[in-house]
């Protein structure tokens, strides 16, 4: 799971230069996949009218292909809208197996038009996967191999089971950093970790979880991902300079980088700054990048689709060239860079993840390796769940089965998925092709992977997770609410120390945070004839005690005159049990001092509740100038409320419920 910055949802059916795109089919609009990585929404846009064009991706490239749309966790996406007279013979006939099995919905109405566009995104897609792979398995802390172990089977899973065209799964910055925390560098770890992340995903998704996503608020999130990038680009830091032998615990690694930065090597120090001036480069080319227009002469088109392509495939160029360079100085005897060095060439074997591991001492059983990863087991699978909480069943059977072939835990990628919107992907039959290179690069070119120098894969590392870094947070929260910035800081400095302090500290500051403001509701005191008290949300058990010190408080003060006390509970939309009990032992309290308690503006299911409570004395009004016109009623009596409940029985029931 890479957490790139977040982008948005990109609708891009054409290709670069302009070419048009096959006519969207139109799903039923329901909710989307939702990032929680900041405001974009990686596939979550309702589809366009019909009769009207989808808007335009960046640059103007037109929108078009298939566009159903995820409508939870859990839940399967809807289907597409029912086809027309021509293509109603070639739909699924089993609609259950196409609820199921998302391929069905379009599978049967693929087309060349589609294939063509699919072909392009796959390819460039898998010439950025590749050298990240191998960028993010060094994040990790595992053999190189592994990144690109992890990189294909969650591209053929998402074909059959996707339901957003553009979202591609594989290995990720963020996923690489926590798999480096809680697989202690090995590959055992790591592949248990992905087979029960996998496993913990799939469960979510089957029961409904996805509401437990909704407790980890959005200045955690942003307090995590910008602690994680500076956690990774520093982590990649020594391989820039050179350096070898730097601990990866980051307050030691910065320690050890500045005490040793005189042993800098010097051809690693300039390739590395070389590659990220250059990835930069081209990042800001083609954010300028203007589109060519379907008039414009076909040198000009031709040339824009170059530069595009180039822009976009930056990573695949950069490490290219670096290992030109690296393979020259081979070639003439003299080598001034670190190579990455061997990587086994071939396909992993496709077994069992292992559940047990040997040691110098003896055998590691499962529930020790279990134990050993602790609350891994809890942050990995809700971090891969964060960015796309609508297609947990997908990316739990892509971790499920990605563990066969020896992946460690993979998530979507925005990074990506930008790329694939941007290519003019139609179908998640893109993934097929991105898989496919994958392969062919495990099968045939690892030994060409050698001569990567490890500079450029540091650079590459750098470039994508520099922008995670959001600055503004900091004064954005100062402006908006202040008391935010306490769960943003304490993960954002926690996650230095260890990455699953700052994410547990952080949710339970945000936790605190959110009980007190249920346990202390705003509530409006208004002066005059009666004394009106106006909550500001509903009442539940820890708030009870705070409403009756402020009632009693402003009705039983020395200097207060006895009036009538109104409750205001226009905003109140639920009470519990022991809200109702507190304001049954409330009106008892009033009532010693001669003092009434009525309620106002009561919703329908607060007033079945308190009703069926049978509160001695109870009294309520349709409005709140009928219970101040009313206010001289004797405590207990019906006064001038059409509603007044005056039963004797001062007793709760039980077993009431809400």
């Amino acid at each position: 799971m890479r957490r790139e910055p977040p982008v948005p949802r990109l609708g891009t059916g054409g290709l670069p230069g302009g070419s048009p795109s096959p006519p969207p089919l139109q799903p039923r609009p329901r909710g989307g996949a939702r990032s929680r990585f900041g405001p974009a929404r990686s596939a979550g846009r309702p589809a366009a009218s019909p009769g009207r064009p989808e808007s335009s991706g960046p640059r103007g490239v037109p929108g078009g292909g298939w566009r159903p749309e995820p409508a939870g966790l859990g839940d399967a996406a809807p289907g597409m809208a029912a086809p027309g007279p021509r293509q109603r013979g070639r739909s699924c006939p089993c609609p259950g197996l196409r609820t199921r099995l998302p391929v069905l919905r379009w599978l049967p109405r693929y087309s060349s038009a589609w294939l063509q566009l699919d072909l392009i995104a796959g390819l460039t897609v898998g010439l950025t996967v590749v050298p990240q792979a191998l960028a993010y398995a060094e994040v990790a802390g595992l053999p190189l191999q592994y990144g690109l172990y992890s990189s294909f089977m969650g591209c053929f899973v998402y074909c059959f089971l996707g339901t957003a065209k553009d979202v591609t799964l594989g290995p990720t910055a963020i996923m690489s950093l926590l798999v480096s925390s809680y697989a202690f560098h090995e590959p055992v770890y790591a592949i248990l970790l992905a087979f029960l992340s996998g496993c913990i995903q799939l469960a979510m998704g089957i029961l409904h979880l996805g509401f437990l996503l909704d407790f980890i608020s959005s200045p955690v999130i942003k307090g995590f991902t910008s602690a994680a990038s500076i956690t990774i680009s520093f982590n990649q830091v020594k391989n820039i300079l050179g350096l070898q032998g730097i601990p990866r615990q980051f307050f030691l690694q910065v320690y050890e980088t500045l005490r040793r930065i005189g042993e800098t090597r010097a051809g690693d120090a300039v390739l590395g700054l070389a590659c990220l001036a250059a990835l930069a480069g081209l990042r800001v080319m083609k954010s300028r990048l203007p589109r060519a227009a379907p008039a414009e002469p076909l040198a000009v088109r031709a040339s824009y689709l170059v530069v595009w392509t180039s822009a976009t495939a930056c990573n695949a160029l950069v490490v290219l060239f670096a290992g030109l360079v690296a393979y020259s100085f081979q070639v003439m005897g003299s080598q001034p860079l670190t190579l990455t060095g061997s990587i086994p060439q071939g396909l992993p074997a496709f077994r069992l993840p292992r559940f047990s591991v040997a040691a110098p001492n003896g055998t590691v059983p499962f529930w020790s390796m279990v134990e050993d990863m602790g609350v891994g087991l809890a942050v990995v699978p809700l971090m891969g769940l964060l960015e796309t909480v609508a297609i947990a069943k997908a990316f739990g059977f892509a971790n499920i089965l990605g563990s066969f072939v020896s992946s460690y835990p993979i998530t979507g990628s925005f990074g990506r998925t930008a790329v694939n919107a941007q290519s003019g992907v139609c179908t998640p039959a893109g993934g097929l092709v991105t898989g496919t290179l994958v392969l062919l690069s495990l099968a045939y070119l690892t030994s060409l992977f050698y001569y990567i120098p490890k500079a450029a894969l540091a650079a590459v590392i750098i470039s994508a997770v520099v922008p995670m870094f959001d600055a503004g947070i900091f004064r954005t929260l100062w402006r908006v609410k202040r008391l935010d910035l306490v769960p943003l800081c304490v993960t954002f400095l926690l996650c230095f120390w260890e990455v699953q302090y700052g994410i547990v500290a952080g949710v339970l500051v945000s936790g605190i945070l959110l009980l007190y403001s249920i346990a202390r509701p705003p509530i409006k005191v208004s002066e005059g004839d009666a004394l009106l008290l106006q909550p500001g949300s509903s009442l539940h058990f820890p708030a009870i005690e705070y409403l009756r010190d402020v009632v009693c408080s402003r009705a039983l003060a020395a200097a207060s005159p006895s009036r009538p006390i109104v409750l205001d509970c226009c905003h109140i939309s639920s009470i519990d049990y022991t809200v109702v009990v507190g304001l049954a032992e409330l009106q008892q309290e009033l009532r010693k001092h001669g003092l009434s308690l009525a309620f106002c503006s009561l919703q329908d299911p607060v007033l079945q509740v308190l009703l069926s409570a049978d509160l001695e004395g109870f009294q309520h009004f349709p409005s709140r100038e009928e219970a101040e016109r009313s206010g001289g009623a004797e405590p207990g009596g019906s006064g001038a409320a059409p509603f007044a409940s005056t039963s004797e029985s001062s007793l709760l029931p039980a077993g009431l419920i809400q």
